[in-house]
């Protein structure tokens, strides 16, 4: 299991526990205190800890193994769902999940990006980077809801698009583009949860929506730390220097109006205890499809219009 450097004390004191909890299952010793001690022990280093985690330890959290996954929140938040597949042109995606589903008192239309959990899973599913079949499911998807009037909900979680040669090759920036217009075009509820990783066109595809919410150890970004890096100074290593410079934090993109609302994960982040994330992301979202359902169909399309081109307006006062 992939543990991180800061990390690495919290998972000390959980080992213990974990052996004086078998100690007493096996002989029955009584070790209560012992054991509450480092419970306590390790909730004020967890506080300690995320604290004071800089912005390269946000991306090492978004992208780590064990954080939940859009088929997991989809799992633990609805009702029922039921997946569709193919893009009606001869392709299917399987790094863009997409489906209907019912979230409270809300059918609604689910896209999402799926990294994969083993390796295999995540060759299958191209570590959550659609091909321009993936975004072509997903804009058969949005006209399905515009059509029947359904909300649409967004599950963003990917490095970037595919860049590989064959995307390249069958339009993957026309892909990314026409996606993005067929949200901008719709006049049903639209809302986007970036999950974990949400890099480049490969998230705004999916995120050009009335509401961006953004957990809180996710990262959004228009490039990788790494290949930023590489550009700039020509060494991938001085990553951790770009996440920096980026500003990719979840605090930096509400401070930049880019998303609307930040969801708190649990203390430890999301893969400690995905139930109670996944509970979070679900009122998150149950709350601004209730205040958007209020809107006129024409409202919520010019709603999401000025709302993007407003991103990036600044005023500075007069000298």
């Amino acid at each position: 299991m992939t543990i991180f450097d800061f990390e690495k004390p919290i998972n000390e004191l959980e080992s213990a526990i974990q052996e004086l909890r078998q100690l007493v299952a096996e002989k029955g010793i009584d070790r209560t205190r012992e054991i509450a001690e480092l419970e306590a022990q390790r909730e004020r280093l967890l506080r300690q800890i995320f604290s004071h985690l800089r912005p390269w330890d946000k991306v090492l959290l978004a992208r780590h193994p064990k954080r939940p996954y859009a088929l997991d929140y989809i799992r633990l938040m609805c009702e029922s769902f039921v997946e569709l597949h193919g893009d009606r042109l001869g392709f299917d995606d399987p790094a863009i999940v997409a489906g209907v589903g019912k979230l409270g008192a809300y059918r609604l239309v689910i896209v999402g990006q799926q990294k994969g959990r083993d390796l295999k899973e995540r060759q299958r599913r191209n570590f959550g980077m659609a091909k321009p079949e993936g975004y072509r499911k997903a804009m058969r998807m949005f006209q399905l809801a515009e059509k029947f009037r359904l909300p649409v909900l967004t599950l963003v979680d990917t490095p970037a698009a595919d860049p590989g040669v064959e995307s390249e090759s069958r339009g993957i920036s026309e892909a990314i583009a026409r996606s993005m217009l067929t949200l901008f075009e719709l006049t049903v509820p639209t809302v986007s949860v970036i999950l974990g990783e949400g890099g480049s066109g490969g998230a705004i595809a999916l995120a050009a929506t009335n509401r961006v919410l953004m957990l809180e150890h996710a990262i959004y970004s228009v490039i990788p730390p790494e290949g930023c890096a590489a550009i700039l100074w020509r060494d991938p290593n001085r990553a951790p220097e770009a996440a920096n410079a980026l500003k990719l934090t979840a605090e930096e993109a509400l401070r930049l109006k880019l998303i609307d609302l930040i969801v708190p994960e649990p203390l430890g982040a999301a893969h400690r205890d995905p139930q109670t994330t996944a509970l979070s992301v679900r009122s998150a979202i149950l709350q601004q499809l209730d205040e958007l359902s209020q809107m006129e169909p024409e409202a919520l399309r010019e709603h999401r219009y000025q709302r993007f081109r407003q991103m990036g307006v600044f005023q500075t006062a007069a000298p």
